[in-house]
């Protein structure tokens, strides 16, 4: 059977590569001048610097094509009141850890929350992450047993947990960011995340992260699969309701299936000749605002470090807004800030560390929700304002930077923000599939592997 797919994101190398290993003939199709998607890399002056996801979880989902590194501490967290807790993947180590940290109050929360946590995460990968699912409906429908609805809860959020201790509560929220959502008002269900981090390891891979990609498109290509980058799809062929192919450069490529690694918005809207609309499943999700630091001498950081604000609240009412009451999304002026630098010496100079600093931002735009960072001057006073806050917890920067590069929010890093339910593999005509962060089973490097596995596995039995 002759498969195109569009978007050499992992979601679309992952999937091509499944597909080509059925035996199916693969042509993998992507717009920019080289594959990986988010999974980037940016690179200057003997430094190397990963763009996108900088935590690898669960990399056994991609069997043997990285050997990756754990990561202990996996998170250095530092809170407003100078108190640090580092997260392992020792569950017992951990917890001892809080204890230490954070005092009784949150030793005794723990525990329970590690039982729910486990409890969400087994009912998920059971039911849910490697399952195609055709909408809520088919959530909703499934065979849950009762201790798993009632651990998953699902009208619960996840600041409705209610850990008293505020420490511990910033731990537990940062989760929500993970799926680019407001812990406010994203589901509790995202205890699974927490669960997938310290049960199974944070994991780096030497060289970054975007070596991932390149053993991707090395299987690829080792199996057979067309590659073509510089190759902007413009349409889907779908008359009478099924695939026939896609446009692509001007031209027809023909296809008896595609599967797009591209937004499920973007898809809906602007690819299929009768532009549909996606059901409102939930916000649009955060993005980030990133700088790259080529610093002088060794800092002695974790490989991931997060620093909290006074006010975590208030960070999450500048970067979502009100719209419903009028109030607009905003740079946060004291943001958590993620910096992260890999004790690697393929990614920096001799007596150097390069660093990736993220802050959460709305996304580009001019909608309520959204930001519009191209105003001339904004990218750079906000770059000198997160070096500010950095220099007030305690970080210096400014006497060791080399050099710093902005990189401004884009869209939605994942679309829909934590919803339980988000767009389904399986497309609005036959023969069209979806994989990536944006649809079913969610975002995140391993998710968007699994919606490649649950995607060849729905086109490989039924269409040889």
């Amino acid at each position: 059977m002759n498969v195109v797919v569009v978007g050499a994101g992992v979601g679309g190398l992952a999937v091509a590569a499944r597909l080509a290993t059925a035996g199916h003939r693969v042509t993998l199709l992507e717009r920019g001048d080289a594959v990986g998607g988010k999974l980037a890399r940016y690179a200057r002056d003997g430094f190397v610097f990963d763009t996108g996801p900088s935590l690898l979880t669960l990399p056994e989902v991609f069997g043997d094509l990285v050997e990756p590194v754990p990561l202990d501490p996996i998170v250095r967290h530092r809170f407003p009141d100078g108190t640090v807790l580092d997260s392992c993947r020792d569950p017992d180590a951990f917890a001892e850890r809080i204890g230490a940290a954070l005092g009784p109050t949150a030793a005794a929360e723990w525990p329970a929350l590690w039982r729910r946590a486990a409890r969400i995460w087994g009912a998920s990968w059971r039911h849910v992450l490697r399952t195609e699912l055709a909408g809520p409906l088919a959530t909703a429908r499934l065979a849950w047993r009762l201790p798993d609805l009632w651990a998953i809860r699902p009208g619960q959020t996840l600041r409705g947990v209610g850990v008293r201790d505020p420490r511990l509560r910033m731990f537990v929220d940062r989760y929500a960011t993970y799926a680019g959502a407001d812990p406010r008002r994203a589901p509790a269900a995202l205890l699974a995340v927490a669960y997938a981090e310290l049960a199974f390891g944070g994991w780096y891979l030497p060289g970054g992260l975007a070596t991932l990609a390149d053993a991707l498109l090395s299987r690829c290509l080792d199996l057979g699969v067309v590659v073509r980058t510089g190759s902007a799809v413009t349409a889907i062929d779908a008359a009478g309701g099924r695939v026939h192919g896609v446009r692509v450069n001007g031209a027809r490529l023909p296809a008896d299936v595609v599967v797009t690694d591209v937004d499920a918005r973007d898809v809906y809207r602007d690819l299929l000749p009768a532009p549909r609309r996606l059901a409102r499943l939930a916000d649009r999700s955060l993005s980030g605002f990133v700088l790259l630091l080529g610093m002088r001498g060794e800092s002695g950081l974790a490989h991931h470090n997060v620093y909290f604000p006074d006010d975590y609240d208030a960070e999450f009412d500048a970067v979502f807004g009100d719209p419903g009451r009028g109030v607009r999304a905003r740079p946060a002026p004291d943001p958590t800030v993620y910096v992260t630098v890999a004790a690697d010496p393929l990614v920096r100079p001799a007596g150097h560390e390069a660093w990736f600093v993220l802050v959460n931002a709305a996304r580009q735009g001019t909608a309520p929700d959204a930001v519009d960072w191209r105003r001339p001057g904004l990218a750079d006073a906000y770059a000198d304002r997160i070096l500010e806050v950095l220099e007030s917890r305690g970080v210096p920067v400014r006497d060791r930077l080399v050099f710093r590069e902005v990189l401004p929010p884009g869209e939605s890093i994942y679309g829909t923000a934590g919803s339980l339910v988000r767009p389904a593999n399986r497309g609005p005509v036959e023969g069209l599939f979806l994989v990536g962060g944006s649809v079913h089973p969610g975002g995140g490097l391993p998710m968007v592997a699994l919606s490649a596995e649950i995607v060849a596995t729905a086109i490989a039995p039924a269409r040889r």
